[in-house]
């Protein structure tokens, strides 16, 4: 085995099939549905959670438990020197503050990432974190340049309906009423730690549109890369992958030259928040 062990959970996108492949963990997100509790992407698949979530069931978001967190570095640890743990950002959750607090006790040896991301960005410092192992890079020196890099990523998420970010409490009855009302499809963004309202669209080609003009001024104006060339590019949907693949395909158009990479559904925990029919556009620096 290797001397570093790379942990990050599910809100990454990655499957536990994937993991595998990988050579990494993934501990998967529970979620609280009518009191019972399921563990994503090992007792609740995708299908499962938009049947649930549409039929109104009462969904929550939780976090690992302790023990589990614990038990998976014990166990790590008796066959690796160090680990570098890649929670979801702690904007969004507090999974991020219990594993950077129970990290103290390992004397150093699991570094925990607090790097501000979520779904496809998140994979995507899974990925530079197993590179920069393979170039020999300590765990500390892994969460450095993770955290150092955080803000060289954006998301860019059109919500179809504003039902389940009102039920969550993230939007005034007023607001959300008024959207429906006007059949807004708001376009929201992710930079660092929040989820931030970035413009508004009537329509989801205009929504599209904004977004992919979105990409392309960060490209140009936040990271000094007019053509991407150095910009990994990604796009995530919540339980609509063939609106999904239409969009990687206009993206790949308007940015010509470019691949959308990875074209994923977005984690159970950010779905919970914005419901299905959402695309999400993200970009993340490569690693130099």
């Amino acid at each position: 085995m290797g001397k570093i062990a790379v942990v990050t959970d599910s809100n990454s996108g990655i499957t536990q099939e994937q993991a595998k492949a990988y050579g990494i963990n993934v501990l998967p997100m529970p979620f609280f549905i009518n009191g019972e509790t399921y563990f994503e992407d090992i007792s609740l698949t995708q299908e499962e959670f938009y049947e649930r979530l549409e039929g109104n069931d009462d969904i929550s978001t939780s976090m690992p438990s302790v023990g589990s967190v614990t038990d998976l570095w014990d166990e790590l640890l008796e066959e690796h020197e160090e680990i570098v743990h890649i929670p979801m950002s702690s904007g969004l959750s507090s999974s991020c503050e219990t594993a950077l607090m129970l990290a103290q006790e390992y004397g150093g040896k699991v570094q925990v990432v607090n790097n501000q991301r979520i779904s496809v960005t998140q994979r995507q410092s899974v990925e530079d974190a197993l590179e920069l192992a393979k170039r020999g890079k300590t765990a500390k020196e892994i969460k450095d340049y993770l955290e150092e890099t955080k803000y060289d990523s954006s998301i860019y998420i059109m919500v179809d309906t504003l039902y389940y970010l009102k039920k969550g409490g993230r939007l005034t009855p007023a607001a959300a009423a008024l959207g429906t009302l006007l059949k807004l499809k708001p376009v929201l963004q992710i930079q660092g730690e929040k989820l931030d309202s970035y413009a508004k669209a009537r329509t989801v080609k205009q929504a599209r549109t904004i977004m992919i003009d979105a990409i392309k001024s960060d490209f140009a104006k936040r990271f000094g890369d007019v053509t991407g060339e150095n910009m990994h590019i990604f796009v995530a949907y919540s339980k609509n992958k063939e609106a999904a693949l239409d969009f990687k395909a206009q993206i790949e158009a308007a940015i010509p030259g470019r691949v959308v990479e990875v074209v994923d559904p977005l984690s159970l925990s950010v779905a919970c928040h914005i419901g299905p029919g959402s695309l999400a556009v993200a970009c993340a620096k490569k690693l130099s």
